[in-house]
């Protein structure tokens, strides 16, 4: 897709994030606080990227999952922006920002935080999983 086209398709903030490697201001995204059972999707190429089923609340602002739907789904790179050394997930196909991983997840799962921008995000509920092409990801989603 062209950037004159994703520009076009997304709102400011959302194309900031995702192209421009922007983060939202914490507790302001629509998924920080939200628990409906699906999958969330990347927002510019809709490739599938993390499941409900491993959502959970981190206190940080942001989205948090234990892991991506598929390890080779999203794509990780050193990132040395604002003074820190973090880990950035961007999206395989699109290449879109999503977020940073962290190390201070939940132990029992694996130990991972996804913290992912609401904004670089589309969910699909469960319920239209088939409708909207995605139903091989039901069984990810608990």
């Amino acid at each position: 897709m062209e950037q004159e086209d994703i520009k076009k398709k997304l709102s400011q903030v959302e194309y900031a994030v995702t192209q421009e490697n922007a983060t939202e201001r914490p507790f302001t995204g629509k998924y920080d606080n939200f628990y409906k059972k699906g999958i969330y999707v990347d927002i510019v190429s809709g490739e599938p990227l993390f499941s409900s089923s491993d959502k959970y609340d981190a206190g940080c602002g942001w989205p948090a999952f234990s892991k991506p739907l598929e390890k080779r789904g999203v794509k990780e790179n050193a990132d040395f922006s604002h003074g820190m050394h973090r880990v950035e997930v961007r999206s395989k196909e699109a290449d879109s920002h999503l977020g940073h991983v962290f190390t201070d997840g939940p132990e029992d799962k694996g130990g991972l935080r996804y913290c992912i921008n609401s904004a670089a995000l589309r969910f699909v509920p469960f319920e239209e999983m088939d409708t909207q092409g995605y139903g091989e990801y039901k069984n990810d989603v608990e």
